[in-house]
């Protein structure tokens, strides 16, 4: 039977049950990604079924973490080559699972994590999943993860559990924001790859706060404590009694980033550029919230549906002790002055016009999270020699599938590189450009020179420019003279290549003198995306640079 709902879902599938392999069409590379996927026997397309998003280690893939997460272990023997040809048997379950490939071995930010969502999005045009029931867990790097995209999107999940958790810099910043579902962790105490102290640190940090948190340490294990997390359909147990609570009388939430601004009714509006923005908001009887925010300028509540508000009726406010009445219906807008402090803002927030917001806020990172391409410039006619150069350049920045050994293979995502003659419009309107070169050599460059906010003067060779900006919808990332990666040491583990290991430190302008380690510059621009004065200072310091706005 096939079901139709009003957004032109359709549940019906003919699918088998157990585990396969589906795709998704990722268009930051306009590539098919597979996913592995486990249907329950007897699927019913009338019924929401719960949702496990399952992500895998470091070296794994799709199709061995949907064995991990049912405590599917290798045959006696077995490498995970072998173990990945085939699917073992698994006891049914009445959940779908999920378990992306996210590019292998890249970790979950950037492009994994967008393909994370992706899985999510397609899973939900396929199945009937119910929302207050969707989970996540992973191993190792996907229990690291598990964390991030846990904790940056709270709202999405019901209960995350990760499993000897290797998380990225600024994931423990985010422990709040677990406030409102359980979390389990799972760790051995002998781990000799990813050490059981961060664990031990994370779970004490959020019980002190008061999230929910379970901690299993497993004695004597090793690294590979996901075979005791998962055995016996452990982890289907945990998840199957708890249910998201869509709007909690307490939130509290931690972001820097427009990209993650939203956490149940919560949303933040403007925040301080670089640092961590916070709010903690509590209701106490129907209609009268206390909030109190650090490093935050402006910020919303949605209401309408939350069974403590009343619409029509007078609500009464604290906000960082300001006292505000209001009648609304449900939709209140804050913005904070410097010499008031909070008030209401009456009507639709404004649109600023040149402004940092979701999609368009920075930093350089953000620039390779999503659709990107390469382009070299040809635009002065250069030699053949010259433009081969260039071409190579181009050509290794855009090589994330460098091969990294038999562990931890390619990275499998693979942008286009091309001339700046043969950029098209569908590229200006949907990607973005990575530019290498000057206005005098690159003619994109050349033709947004004018909005652009800051460059190198002709000539100069042992120096390297890099910055973020907005053109119209999407980003452009100018890289002048040396390569932001020139001289880079190849430390630290590879779940990328080295010229995009160190992008999530980047801010969202840099100047470089000889290799990325002699930094003039690392800094953000403003709210506004102005360069500051001390910025400026710096820039005009070196001799080499023109500040265009």
């Amino acid at each position: 039977m096939c079901v139709l709902l009003g957004n032109e879902t359709a549940y019906g599938q003919k699918l088998p049950s157990g585990p396969q392999v589906l795709t998704f069409f990722s268009d930051a590379d306009d590539t098919e990604q597979p996913y592995g996927l486990y249907i329950p026997k007897d699927y019913d397309s009338t019924k929401k079924y719960p949702l496990v998003m399952m992500l895998h280690g470091a070296g794994s893939n799709h199709r061995l973490s949907l064995r991990r997460v049912f405590g599917k272990s290798n045959a006696d023997g077995e490498s995970d080559l072998e173990a990945t040809r085939y699917f073992p048997d698994l006891e049914d379950v009445d959940f779908i699972v999920v378990s992306p490939f996210a590019r292998g071995t890249a970790g979950y930010q950037g492009i994994p994590e967008q393909d994370v969502y992706d899985v999510l999005t397609d899973v939900k045009k396929r199945f009937n999943i119910d929302e207050n029931r969707t989970y996540l867990t992973g191993l190792s790097m996907g229990g690291g993860g598990t964390l991030w995209l846990g904790l940056t999107r709270p709202d999405i999940w019901a209960a995350i559990a990760p499993v000897c958790p290797a998380p990225p810099p600024g994931t423990q910043d985010l422990a709040p924001n677990a406030l409102n579902f359980p979390v389990h962790f799972f760790h051995g105490d002998a781990d000799p790859v990813v050490p059981v102290e961060g664990t031990r640190k994370l779970v004490a940090e959020m019980q002190d706060i008061g999230v929910e948190v379970t901690y299993k340490e497993f004695v004597d294990v090793k690294h590979d404590s996901w075979v005791s997390a998962y055995d016996a359909g452990y982890i289907f147990e945990w998840f199957k009694t708890i249910e998201r609570v869509p709007f909690p009388n307490h939130v509290r939430f931690v972001s820097k980033f427009y990209k993650y601004n939203k956490a149940y009714w919560v949303e933040f509006d403007k925040l301080v550029t670089g640092e961590n923005a916070e709010i903690d908001a509590k209701f106490g009887q129907v209609n009268k919230l206390k909030i109190s925010t650090k490093n935050l300028e402006g910020f919303s509540v949605h209401l309408k549906d939350h069974p403590k508000f009343r619409s029509g009726e007078e609500i009464s406010l604290i906000v960082d002790g300001k006292a505000l009445v209001s009648k609304s219906d449900g939709e209140l807008h804050f913005v904070k002055n410097g010499i008031t402090g909070w008030a209401l803002m009456e009507g639709d927030l404004p649109n600023r016009a040149l402004a940092k917001k979701k999609g368009l806020e920075g930093p350089l990172f953000d620039v390779f999270s999503g659709r990107h391409v390469y382009v070299y410039g040809t635009a002065d006619k250069p030699t053949a020699e010259e433009l081969k150069k260039r071409i190579a350049l181009a050509q290794e920045a855009a090589n994330w599938s460098v091969y990294r050994g038999e562990f931890l293979g390619r990275v499998m995502f693979f942008p286009r590189v091309i001339a700046d003659t043969e950029v098209r419009p569908s590229d200006v309107e949907t990607t973005n450009l990575v530019l290498f070169g000057t206005k005098e050599s690159n003619s994109v460059i050349a033709k947004y020179s004018g909005r652009l906010p800051v460059s190198l003067k002709p000539g100069v060779s042992d120096f390297g420019l890099f910055y973020v900006f907005p053109v119209d919808k999407r980003y452009v990332a100018v890289s002048s003279g040396l390569a932001w990666w020139r001289g880079m040491k190849d430390d630290g583990f590879p779940f990328v290549p080295v010229a995009f290991r160190k992008l999530p430190e980047l801010k969202d302008l840099m100047l470089f003198k000889g290799t990325p380690d002699n930094v003039i510059v690392n800094d953000y621009f403003s709210q506004e995306w102005k360069i500051s004065s001390a910025v400026k200072a710096s820039l005009l310091g070196s001799g080499v640079v023109t500040i265009d706005q």
